[in-house]
């Protein structure tokens, strides 16, 4: 029961009360029993100065006039007080108690000691004796020690500590019932606003893949519960597209995996019918095996390198090299296809020096692929060029084609895995593409791991245009 977070928060709830609870009654108790106390000093320290007043104008000679004192004493009314002047043989030559006055009492050290007001506070002198109490003397002399005297007042405290004892059997009282009440309503608050928690747990627990369309509902979008939905929502939204997307990776890898072999599995079991057949069928049902098995070979090892780019583990074996020679290499690669199919090819590359740091063999399918695409979708007689050139900080490659163009409904798409939204364009296989639609989601995949881009630049009936941002460093 306490792992729950609706105890936990209660139990913090009530804890943190109590510590302020705790905390304003210590310090409610320990204010008023200094001003108790104080009061009660003010009240001991007029008396005093009344009384040596009294006393200091009734010595004459060598001792105080006693008759004088005691008149004097009389007609004064300090109520629950007791007064008393003493001489310097500690012998009481006047006393006055009012009613509710405790019995005189003295500390224990010497009375003439010193002519500075003292104050001084007595316990009781047996349990249950009622007879605690404060007091505060001072000495008054007439010229020689021998003729000092003292005035002592004091008041019982037994009021003042009953004042402080209710008050604190009140705060005993008040404090744990405040804290047991705070735990009920802060328990029952809890448990209503967590209520929603609640519901979309169980909510939650009710969805599975196969129903990822579900989502949970939202009592009040604009507080915290209500944000936490919508972020669960929005995650279910994501899984169900990433879901989605993997069904239907998974239906395209199929059909595409699926048409090599049938092809390959026809080819053998046409060859296969009969024992007696030329070489030259055997060689030409084998060069279609060859054929179907290089782009089956193709489209695994493109599937297999996107999916490890998925799961965020892409094997890189980065090296120094100059990006020039590599677009040159490629590009005389590329020329040789360009002729056979009769179209003119140009690679317009820097002079400078250009270092680039990178996976030589990811670059070079990047290009193969993009130059690939450009030769194959454009008709004889047209042209194919390449261009390498250096401006703010970064390498841009641009491959154009003069051919017949990506239609405006398919340009947003031709960066989907085995998206092929020109039905008419050949599928014609070659040593450097598939003809899966996955050529060009790889080329972006391996700019962008590079830290670069890939973006459709134009596409239109003169052809098409792409172009590779890389960084300098």
């Amino acid at each position: 029961m306490l792992s729950s977070i609706r105890a936990q928060l209660t139990l913090w709830y009530v804890g943190v009360l109590g510590v302020v609870l705790i905390a304003f009654s210590v310090g409610a108790y320990m204010l008023l029993a200094r001003s108790l106390y104080d009061r009660l000093d003010a009240r001991l320290h007029s008396t005093l100065q009344a009384i040596t007043a009294v006393v200091e104008h009734s010595v004459t000679g060598q001792a105080p006039d006693v008759q004088t004192v005691n008149r004097a004493i009389g007609d004064l009314r300090f109520p629950n007080q007791t007064i008393a002047v003493i001489d310097s043989s500690e012998h009481v030559v006047s006393k006055k108690t009012a009613p509710g006055g405790p019995p005189l009492r003295l500390p224990s050290s010497p009375l003439n000691s010193s002519q500075s007001i003292r104050f001084y506070e007595l316990p009781e002198s047996q349990p249950d004796a009622d007879d605690s109490c404060r007091g505060v003397l001072q000495r008054v002399t007439n010229g020689s020690a021998d003729d000092s005297y003292t005035v002592v007042v004091m008041e019982s405290l037994e009021r003042l500590e009953d004042q402080l004892d209710l008050l604190q059997d009140f705060l005993f009282i008040v404090v744990p019932l405040s804290l047991v009440l705070a735990g009920l309503g802060g328990w029952f608050l809890i448990r209503r606003s967590l209520a929603p928690v609640v519901t979309m747990s169980k909510n939650a627990q009710r969805i599975s893949a196969e129903n990822l369309d579900q989502r949970l509902s939202i009592a009040n979008p604009y507080d915290e519960l209500g944000r936490l939905a919508a972020t669960f929502n929005a995650l279910l939204g994501r899984l169900s597209d990433s879901f989605a997307r993997q069904r239907e990776f998974m239906a395209d890898a199929s059909h595409e995996l699926r048409s090599p072999l049938s092809v390959i599995r026809t080819t053998s079991a046409v060859v296969l019918q009969r024992e007696d057949r030329e070489n030259s069928e055997y060689r030409e049902a084998l060069m279609i095996v060859d054929q179907e098995a290089r782009r089956l070979t193709r489209i695994v090892e493109d599937m297999f390198m996107l999916a490890r780019a998925d799961a965020g583990h892409p094997t890189l074996q980065n090296t120094k090299f100059y990006l020039s020679e590599l677009l040159g290499e490629v590009a005389r690669g590329a020329a040789v296809l360009a002729s056979r199919k009769g179209l003119h090819f140009e690679a317009r590359l820097l002079s400078a020096e250009t270092p680039f740091c990178g996976d030589e063999g990811l670059l070079r399918q990047m290009l193969w692929n993009l130059l690939d695409n450009a030769i194959r979708h454009t008709p004889a007689g047209g042209n194919v060029w390449i261009a390498l050139e250096s401006r703010d900080l970064k390498y841009i490659i641009t491959v154009t084609d003069t051919g017949s163009g990506i239609s405006p409904e398919s340009q947003p798409h031709i960066f989907e895995r085995f998206y092929r939204g020109d039905k008419a364009r050949s599928r014609a296989e070659t040593d450097s593409g598939s003809g899966a639609g996955l050529g060009l989601p790889l080329a972006r995949w391996i700019a962008e791991v590079h830290h670069g881009g890939l973006e459709l630049q134009r596409s239109d009936e003169t052809g098409s245009s792409f172009v590779i941002f890389l960084p300098h460093a």
